[in-house]
């Protein structure tokens, strides 16, 4: 059966992330996986070389060997000025992965990103 990682983060994750692009190709390839997908943390830094890096690794046929599937990994919260917690509350605040599908789904998760830098 074959698999594939769709949730996976790159040294653009900080703190949490010390993949290279490229090693994640390697290992994939090894494996044998036909799809990767990247989802850091709140930010799309690394899409454009993770994209790029799948065309440096074809089939003989020129298809190929991975594809590579562009996510995110959101914060998602109710109120997002809020800052104090206590033990007492369950936090209200959630991690949600988005992958895109299409150009959409690429343009929304380009929309979504900014709109987290710009109003938080």
């Amino acid at each position: 059966m074959k698999f594939s990682h769709l949730h996976v983060h790159t040294q653009f994750s900080l703190l949490d992330g010390a993949a290279s692009i490229k090693g994640l190709y390697k290992k994939a390839i090894e494996d044998g996986m036909p799809a990767l997908a990247i989802s850091d943390h709140g930010n799309m830094f690394g899409a454009f070389e993770f994209v790029k890096e799948a065309y440096n690794h074809k089939n003989n046929d020129g298809t190929l060997k991975v594809k590579p599937v562009v996510g995110c990994e959101f914060y998602i919260t109710q109120d997002r000025t809020r800052k104090n917690f206590n033990k007492e509350e369950r936090d209200p605040r959630h991690h949600q992965i988005l992958l895109a599908k299409n150009d959409q789904g690429y343009k929304n998760l380009v929309k979504l990103t900014s709109l987290g830098y710009i109003e938080g």
